[in-house]
C-alpha cells in the first residue's frame, strides 16, 4: 500500500475545513465545494452516492437502470458489441463501437482479455454469452435489458453510450455510486447531470420498496471528501 505523505495529508486536512460534516448542502453549493476541494493533480471524477431505503436481498427491490446524462461524463467509454448477426456487427462498427465480434470475442473474454467498459448484445445472442457469464458478471459487464445493453437497436445503444449514457445498480448494501462528470465541468452542467440522474433513480423505484426510498445523498470527487446533499427540494 502506498504511504500517504505528510504534505498530502496536510492538504487534505485543509480541504476538510471547508466542509461541515454535520451540515447538508443545497446541490449548487455542494457542487462548488466538490470542485474547490479536489486535491488531486488530474481531472477528478465527480461521483454521487445514494443510500436507498430498499432491501437488496429481495429480488423485487433490486435497482438496475440507466440514464443519459445531458452533458456526458467526460470519460471515454470503450463499447464492445457481440452479435451472431454479421449485419448487426457492421451497424455497430458504423455507430462507433470500439470492439465487435462473435465467437472470436467470446474466446478472448475466456482468456481474461476484457478490454472494454460496456458490452452490448442482441436478445438472440444472449445464449452464446453463457460460457463467459461468470467472467462478465462480477465485473458488472453482463448485458441486461434493464439498462439498454440487450437490444435490437444496436446503433442507438452504442450512440447513447458514447454520448454519456450510464448504467447504475445497487450494491449489496443498498447504495448507488454513479459518476456524473469531471471537476473541470461547469457547475451548471454538473448540476444538470445530477438532476437527470436523480430523476432516473426516482423513476426506477421498485414496487416492493416501502417507506423512505432515498435516505441520503452525498457528493465527492475522486479521493475527495464526502459532501452531504440537502434532500429538500
Amino acid at each position: 500500500m502506498k504511504k500517504v505523505t505528510h504534505s498530502t495529508s496536510k492538504r487534505f486536512k485543509e480541504v476538510l475545513k471547508k466542509i461541515d460534516p454535520k451540515q447538508t448542502y443545497k446541490i449548487d453549493e455542494a457542487m462548488e465545494l466538490a470542485k474547490a476541494t479536489s486535491t488531486v493533480k488530474f481531472d477528478a471524477g465527480v461521483e454521487v452516492h445514494v443510500n436507498l431505503g430498499i432491501n437488496p436481498k429481495k429480488s423485487d427491490q433490486q435497482i438496475r437502470s440507466s440514464v443519459s446524462l445531458p452533458n456526458g461524463t467526460g470519460k471515454t467509454v470503450k463499447v464492445a458489441v457481440i452479435s451472431d448477426d454479421s449485419e448487426q456487427l457492421k451497424i455497430a462498427k458504423e455507430a462507433g463501437a470500439d470492439v465487435v465480434g462473435e465467437a472470436d470475442l467470446i474466446e478472448e473474454i475466456k482468456k481474461g482479455k476484457v478490454e472494454f467498459d460496456v458490452l452490448v448484445t442482441t436478445p438472440s445472442t444472449m445464449r452464446i454469452l453463457a460460457p463467459v457469464a461468470k467472467i462478465l458478471g462480477p465485473k458488472g459487464l453482463m448485458p441486461n435489458p434493464k439498462d439498454g445493453t440487450v437490444t435490437q437497436n444496436i446503433a442507438e445503444a452504442v450512440g447513447n453510450l458514447k454520448k454519456g449514457k450510464v448504467g447504475f445498480k445497487n450494491d449489496d448494501s443498498g447504495n448507488l455510486h454513479v459518476m456524473i462528470g469531471k471537476v473541470s465541468f461547469d457547475k451548471a452542467k454538473l448540476v444538470e447531470n445530477f438532476s437527470a440522474l436523480m430523476d432516473s433513480i426516482i423513476k426506477a423505484k421498485p414496487s416492493g420498496a416501502k417507506g423512505n426510498y432515498i435516505k441520503s445523498i452525498s457528493l465527492s470527487t475522486t479521493m475527495g471528501p464526502g459532501i452531504k446533499i440537502d434532500l429538500a427540494k
